[in-house]
Formats: structure tokens, sequence, C-alpha cells
């Protein structure tokens, strides 16, 4: 089998198909049917010559050859399993190239840096995971590049009226950065608007980059450069690894954009090792089945919630209507709900604690998109570091449970919900 079949005559493969074996040819490896994980350093050449090719190429000090394949160095370079890796993960996404990272925010905080200089601003939607607020407030500022919120929200109405109270600084805008569906709230950016935005704000021939976080949906469900974004980055943790076991990330972009991402990450040395890579290809065979399988389960555990006397709100996609200011960006943008709700009860942060101590099957603790379904506490847990009224104006109450809905059957999750806010 070619290492890149992607059609059988004129039929073209779809992606869950191409999980199993797309970027591998058995036939470098003893035909083994998986790759193997290759936990090596380094990597010898055949020749002195062939030797300084790979480092011209890897260096940047000439263009690699049309036909000519990227040779093997070492692995902060590249790494079979991570090339294999990174050739599946542009197949969701109908990227270019992809660059695959240790963790979420080793993608985000590489990406960052190697986009933006010294003076730049990032205009970014709010809220968005504690870490991504963290390096946006306390890292980069030091590397003098500030960072200016607007609420999810509050929509396009609210990232114009953020870029407005810039004033001359409006100038300085290098990058829009959206977390989309919003973290925990499930609220939504638009994404075609900030690319317009970033078009129309970009001088001096330096464009604005749209970068959005895609980890909440994932490329099942959303896919953020067939709307105009320059990057998607992702914390491979959640539902591209989807078992608690791996800690990962990925950026994907053009092959332009992607050169000093790689170049960064190399020097920075945030890529991930071969066992992570191989961790992640197993869990890409099963994405489409598990990411559906929590989607369907989250329809259920959505409905129950909103028709329990104790349970104030409900934020989930899936219950969006024509009525809702985001319907229209849900219809356009997104193909399914996912499986992340968040959920108010009455009582506050008592009654919340309440609840998620008495949880029995639904396991309390952080992260997102496993097998298993996970609850946590937002406001005092994923998103303590952020000031309590930033909070609430971001619609982070203190009686707000977060809900990753996994694999188990729905009526199961819904009987440990059932059980626990009889407790509140």
């Amino acid at each position: 089998m070619s290492e890149h079949l992607r059609r059988i005559g004129d039929k073209e493969l779809r992606p869950e198909s191409l999980m199993m074996s797309y970027g591998y040819d058995p036939r470098r490896s003893e035909g083994a049917i998986k790759s193997p994980i290759f936990m090596t350093s380094t990597f010898t050449f055949k020749s002195a010559e062939e030797g300084k090719r790979f480092f011209e190429v890897a260096y940047g000090l000439r263009e690699k050859d049309p036909k000519e394949e990227l040779g093997l160095i070492y692995s902060r370079l590249n790494n079979p399993d991570i090339q294999i890796l990174e050739e599946r993960l542009t197949v969701w996404d109908g990227a270019e190239a992809c660059a695959s990272f240790e963790s979420g925010m080793a993608a985000i905080a590489t990406t960052l840096l190697a986009m933006l200089r010294p003076g730049d601003v990032v205009l970014h939607s709010v809220p968005v995971y504690g870490g991504t607020d963290y390096l946006l407030y306390n890292i980069l500022p030091k590397w003098g590049v500030t960072a200016k919120g607007f609420r999810a929200c509050d929509g396009t109405a609210g990232m114009k009226q953020a870029l407005a109270e810039l004033g001359d600084d409006a100038e300085r805008v290098a990058m829009i950065f959206v977390e989309t569906p919003a973290n925990p709230t499930n609220d939504l950016v638009d994404i075609l608007d900030a690319v317009a935005l970033a078009s129309r704000t970009t001088r001096d021939g330096r464009k604005v980059r749209v970068v959005v976080d895609n980890t909440f949906l994932g490329p099942l469900w959303q896919q953020p450069l067939q709307h105009g974004a320059d990057v998607v980055v992702y914390s491979a943790t959640k539902f591209l690894g989807g078992h608690s076991d791996v800690i990962a990330g990925a950026v994907l972009c053009s092959e332009e954009l992607m050169a000093p991402i790689k170049t960064h990450r190399t020097i920075l040395g945030t890529m991930c090792g071969p066992w992570t890579a191989w961790l992640l290809m197993r869990s890409l065979e099963t994405l489409k089945l598990r990411m559906t399988s929590q989607m369907k389960n989250a329809r259920y555990v959505a409905d129950f919630l909103a028709d329990h006397p104790k349970v104030d709100k409900v934020h989930y996609l899936g219950h969006l209507t024509e009525q809702h200011p985001q319907w229209e960006t849900y219809r356009r943008q997104c193909l399914a709900p996912g499986s992340m709700i968040a959920f108010e009860v009455h009582g506050g942060e008592a009654a919340a604690f309440r609840l998620l101590n008495a949880l029995k099957l639904v396991k309390l603790a952080v992260s997102l998109g496993g097998t298993e379904s996970l609850a946590e506490h937002p406001a005092t847990m994923t998103h303590a570091d952020i000031a309590v009224a930033d909070q609430r104006s971001m619609g982070i109450t203190g009686s707000m449970v977060r809900l990753s809905v996994g694999v188990e059957h729905p009526e199961d999750v819904i009987a440990d919900l059932r059980q626990a806010l009889d407790a509140v």
C-alpha cells in the first residue's frame, strides 16, 4: 500500500479510513501492520554527503527538492512516528502542514512566540483556557506583547468594540486568537467575521493572523481552516488522544506559516516524543467512533439537565435555536454540537460542590474529551487564576459545573447525575 494512498479509482477515501495507514509504509518496517515506536535519539547517515544534504534542508540553507524527502537526523528535529502522526493529522483539517508538541500549551506558546514580535497586540476572545490566559497576561508582556480581550458572548460586535477601544494601538494588532466554543461557556466566535476583521486591520503588508483553538469541538465538528483561519491549535490531550493517558498538542496551517513554528519548536525543544506520537496514532483510528458516541450521548444528558428543577441553565450548543444570536454562526461553522456541557445549579458554589462530591460514575477531574465522563468546577479549578469579577463578566459563575460526556451508556451517566443532583 502506498504511504500516501488517498483514492481508490475515482473514490476519495474518507478521513476515518485514512487514519488506519496514511503516511505509513509497512515495507519500511519489516511489514509491521502498525508503525513501530522509533525510540531513538539519533539516526545514522549512509554517507557524510547525505548528512550534509539533510542538514541543509533542516536548517533552511536550501529549499527541499520536490521529490526529496526530509532526511532523519535527530528526534528533536524529526522522527518517523512524529512524521506519520503529522501526516495523518493534516487529513481531518485539510491542512498543508502539521507540527506536534508535547502538550497543548507547548503548541500554543511556541506558535505565539513564532508569530509575534515585541510591540504587537493580540486581540483575543474570553474566556480562554487558564493556561492560555496566563501566557497572554503574565508571560508575553515580558516580551513586549500586549493582550486585549473581548467577550465571546458579545459576538462580533464585542470583537469590533475591543478593537475600537485600542485606539491608535489597533495598528499594532498582529493576531486575533479565538477559542471557539469558549471554555467553559460554549459561546461561539464567528471565524469568518474574525478573518474579515483581520483583513481590514492589516497594515503595511504584514497580515493580521487568525489563530483558532479548536480543542472543544475537535476536527470532526469544526474545521477552522476551511473558514479562512490561518492556524488551528489543539490540546491533543483531549479528543485527539481521547483516553486520558497522554499529554500532547498540535498546530496545523500552511507550509509557509509552519516553517517558523517548526524552527521555534526545534530550538525550544517543545516537540512531542515518539511514544506520545505512537499513542496519538493509536487514538486517531477510533477518533470518529469516540467523538460520534460522545456527541450522541451528550444530547441525552443535556436534555435531562435542561428539564431538571435544580438546574438553572444549560450551556450546550445542541440547544441553540433560530432565535439565539449565535444560531447562524453555529449553523454555518459547526458540524455538530460536540460533547461539552456546562450547567448551573441552584445554590451557588456550595451546591455545585455537593453535586461534584456526590458523583459516582462521572469522575471529578479536570481535562476533557476522554472516554470517561468528567466533571469539574471551572471557577475554582481550570479558571481559578482569573479574578472573580472577570469570571462573572465572562459568564463563569460559582454555580457552574463543566461536564465532558464520555462513551458510557447515556442512561447510566444520567442516573449518576440524577442521584448527585438529589444531594444539592
